[in-house]
């Protein structure tokens, strides 16, 4: 089943991000079971000749790619989806206009504004119909909600038609409301019970980062209700378990 489907059922697919540009790490984590892997081109030196290399190894394992933008502009967007991703990831989106802006730079038209060239994900031009296909059936949105100003706007985001998931930002909108980095404060955690209970009701999968790799706060997030959820990073991943095995084993010496 192609992930916009199991997203359009809510079905729980765990992803985690990837920002270190070795094709190798991709492989690993696509390899190891990922739903689907984020490219960050947001908080990372990755460049866009990059994702598509990293797009090319993940194709490979059958792994979808999502990229994360570094704004909502156009031209990025055209680019990363020429270059095969399945999808985009959003960063900032605080208003409908906002995630319409992003529906139309993926979508061709009439449906959307995205210009045409002929590029990988067109089979260098000789698929440009088949891509056209998939494309409507298989292109992913993700509205990233990080800002206490899409919180407040948040019904009519998740209501733009094309948007089929959202995450939320966590360091991002704690920060917008002055408490940064204090994820289990009271409004903080308002808020983000706000962007979940409206996603239930209109009916949007609703995402969360788990940014350190802790399995007990992943199972809290499934049974608060998230189905779409990052789960670490690749440096957060590689750091915590290289410090764990160090200290067991020095502790054991």
């Amino acid at each position: 089943m192609q992930l916009k489907s199991k997203l359009a059922q809510s079905e729980i697919t765990i992803g985690s991000w990837i920002t270190l540009g070795h094709p190798s790490i991709a492989e690993i984590m696509a390899t190891a079971g990922f739903d689907w892997l984020v490219l960050d081109m947001e908080h990372s030196v990755l460049e866009l000749s990059e994702i598509q290399m990293l797009i090319q190894v993940l194709d490979m394992r059958k792994c979808p790619a999502i990229v994360r933008l570094t704004s909502n502009h156009p031209d990025q967007i055209k680019r990363v989806m020429d270059a095969g991703a399945n999808g985009i990831m959003v960063p900032m989106i605080k208003s409908a206009a906002d995630a319409e802006a992003a529906v139309q730079s993926v979508y061709y038209p009439p449906r959307g504004k995205r210009g045409v060239g002929l590029a990988r994900a067109q089979g260098y031009g000789a698929e440009f119909q088949q891509y056209r296909d998939w494309l409507e059936k298989n292109a992913v949105i993700v509205a990233m909600i990080e800002h206490i100003d899409a919180v407040n706007a948040i019904d009519s985001i998740l209501s733009v038609d094309g948007i089929d998931a959202y995450i939320i930002g966590p360091y991002d909108l704690s920060g917008s409301m002055g408490h940064i980095g204090e994820l289990n404060h009271p409004e903080v955690a308002s808020a983000i019970e706000k962007v979940l209970e409206a996603g239930k009701r209109i009916g949007k999968p609703g995402g969360i980062h788990v940014v350190e790799p802790d399995q007990e706060q992943l199972r809290q997030r499934i049974a608060a209700g998230f189905s779409f959820i990052g789960y670490g990073l690749d440096i957060r991943i590689l750091d915590t378990l290289c410090r764990n095995h160090i200290q067991n084993i020095k502790a054991n010496l």
